[in-house]
């Protein structure tokens, strides 16, 4: 019964006291409160979650399925899935997405780019 994984849990934490210089790669779920002076950067392919707490800075860049942003960043984000800019977000750099829920407070200072996900097309040739 509780051995299922949920696709929302966080799996790591990176706490409020922690300074990180270089890029954070990770799958699954991470949550960040603390200081982050790279990329961070989700496998690809897999599903994953990124919380970026009001507390918490990156400068550089950020690529996760499912963002959720309370906090600053300071680069480009690319979120395949959904992204969340929350009441304290400040984003500074462009944002790639292909869902998106922003709330009142939220700012960006880039460019908005809904990506869309281009289904394949298959044609038939007729048999004569």
């Amino acid at each position: 019964m509780f051995s299922r994984k949920n696709k929302n849990t966080i799996d790591s934490l990176i706490g409020i006291s922690t300074r990180i210089e270089g890029d954070v790669h990770f799958k699954g779920g991470l949550r960040i409160d603390g200081h982050i002076k790279g990329n961070v950067i989700a496998e690809p392919d897999v599903s994953s979650m990124l919380v970026i707490s009001e507390q918490a800075t990156i400068d550089g860049e950020v690529r996760a399925g499912h963002v959720v942003v309370n906090g600053e960043i300071n680069g480009p984000v690319f979120s395949s899935e959904l992204i969340e800019l929350q009441a304290k977000a400040r984003i500074l750099g462009d944002v790639h997405y292909k869902a998106l829920e922003m709330v009142n407070g939220a700012l960006v200072t880039g460019k908005l780019t809904h990506e869309e996900l281009v289904e394949p097309v298959l044609k038939l040739a007729a048999s004569n």
